[in-house]
């Protein structure tokens, strides 16, 4: 503990963990919203390979960005 803050950070494997699970939940979105829209299975299919690709490293860095702020973090005590 320093000058009485507490400082706790995501491991990295736990923001990777939680960008993958989010990344497949979207591509069943992805993919769903695009086929109803356009009836193609191509289309939906190719969409939602690039669109997650770049998506998916955008959420990871987020994340990692995101654990340094030290904003709205608070320190719970073990009952």
């Amino acid at each position: 503990m320093e000058n009485g803050k507490h400082h706790f950070r995501e491991h990295w494997k736990r923001s990777l963990v939680k960008a993958i699970t989010y990344r497949i939940a979207i591509v069943i979105l992805d993919f769903t919203v695009i086929y109803l829209m356009t009836k193609r299975v191509e289309i939906a299919a190719g969409f939602m390979v690039v669109s997650n690709i770049y998506t998916t490293v955008a959420y990871y860095v987020h994340e990692r960005v995101w654990d340094r702020v030290v904003r709205g973090k608070r320190h719970t005590h073990p009952a």
